[in-house]
């Protein structure tokens, strides 16, 4: 066997491999998260549940204005349903260890629509550090409650991981910073960089969209019993604070864990650390359901209208 052949062999043998740990992946999360929320389900009402599902659902369509806005700029624009079916099967990749698969498994879907992987790449690991510096931007807001509750210091440093953040997104600052990154891995880098308008779309984009997710929470906290204007800045800023800090902790699958321990002790203050846990838990099984409803939405929309075959025909 050719070395080509071979390597288009292993190429497929490992995106099968990829796929499937994805599957199993979201399932065993579902699944555990189910165990955990049953009893937390009969308590919340019907309503606010499906408030907070319009919430997250809302926070993924903002998401993909701001990827989409990243990938255009770098050269390949693509209509909005192949778009959404890029980014939400593509992000069921955090599922898995390692914040990595995510931007992997959108390179490979993307990759079938003509995209360049390393372009698709570098939008993915951008957009991941957008969203991060955009969660700890507005998630600033509830640090004192979090260091109030008794967290480390060290939360402090988040504060000087602001300004060298937005420093680095410039655009003279981050062309030249991914062309030495794709330079150490040995990699052609991208053809182009990014603009000042793109890097910004996308920034206030992501914002919004942490708002959106901080939103599902407060209304889960406000229909369990918190006090909602107690709560408001814990839920809403605190739940960009934690979910951002859970980004940063690249080997926990969707950041779970320390992004659950962060918002129980920003809520507890406001509604005890009872109430507190039931909002955690069923706000992560709200915003898993999200993601694999709207993964589900964007493929079969793009297929639907056969957008997908068009773009790997032309």
């Amino acid at each position: 066997m050719s070395d080509p052949a071979r390597r288009r062999r292993l190429l497929a043998v490992a995106r099968i491999v990829l796929a499937v740990g994805v599957v199993v992946a979201v399932v065993v999360a579902l699944a555990g998260q189910w165990d955990d929320v049953r009893a937390d389900l009969a308590t919340v009402s019907a309503g606010a549940l499906l408030l907070a599902f319009a919430f997250a659902m809302a926070s993924l369509a903002l998401t993909l204005i701001g990827w989409r806005a990243l990938l255009a700029d770098l050269g390949s624009p693509l209509h909005l349903a192949p778009a959404s079916g890029v980014l939400f099967v593509g992000q069921l990749g955090k599922y898995l260890p390692g914040s990595i698969w995510t931007v992997v498994a959108q390179a490979e879907v993307a990759a079938r629509l003509g995209v360049p992987r390393r372009r698709s790449a570098v939008a993915g690991l951008l957009s991941v550090l957008l969203s991060a510096l955009a969660g700890l931007a507005i998630g600033v807001v509830a640090l004192p409650g979090l260091l109030d509750a008794g967290a480390s210091r060290w939360y402090l440093l988040l504060l000087l991981v602001l300004p060298a953040g937005v420093v680095a997104l410039h655009p003279r600052v981050l062309g030249p910073l991914v062309r030495l990154a794709f330079r150490l891995i040995r990699r052609e880098p991208p053809e182009k960089d990014l603009s000042g308008r793109a890097i910004a779309v996308t920034a206030v984009s992501f914002v919004a969209a942490w708002a959106c997710l901080g939103a599902q929470a407060w209304v889960l906290v406000v229909d369990l019993g918190g006090d909602a204007g107690a709560a408001f800045v814990p839920a809403v800023f605190g739940y960009a604070l934690a979910a951002s800090v859970g980004m940063l902790a690249v080997f926990l699958p969707a950041g779970v864990v320390l992004r659950e321990v962060v918002l129980v002790l920003l809520l507890a203050p406001t509604m005890g650390r009872t109430a507190a846990t039931a909002v955690v838990l069923l706000s992560r099984f709200v915003v898993t359901v999200s993601d694999v409803v709207a993964a589900a939405l964007g493929w079969s929309y793009a297929r639907r209208h056969r957008l997908l075959a068009a773009r790997r025909d032309a």
